[in-house]
């Protein structure tokens, strides 16, 4: 497996625990980690969806 291979794969594990957390070690802090964090506050699967969008875009 690619490094980039596995840092994707590992990212995404990360985001099902914990979508603002991946969110933030793929872009940093910022309006996409805010977006998350509001997303995840209110409902957990559009917090995952969004962080996975992110992850995989």
């Amino acid at each position: 497996m690619a490094d980039k291979e596995l840092s994707t794969l590992v990212l995404v594990i990360i985001a099902i625990l914990l979508p603002p957390l991946a969110v933030f070690l793929k872009t940093g802090a910022g309006s996409t980690l805010i977006i998350n964090i509001i997303l995840w506050i209110l409902f957990y699967i559009p917090g995952l969806l969004h962080a996975l969008y992110v992850i995989l875009k």
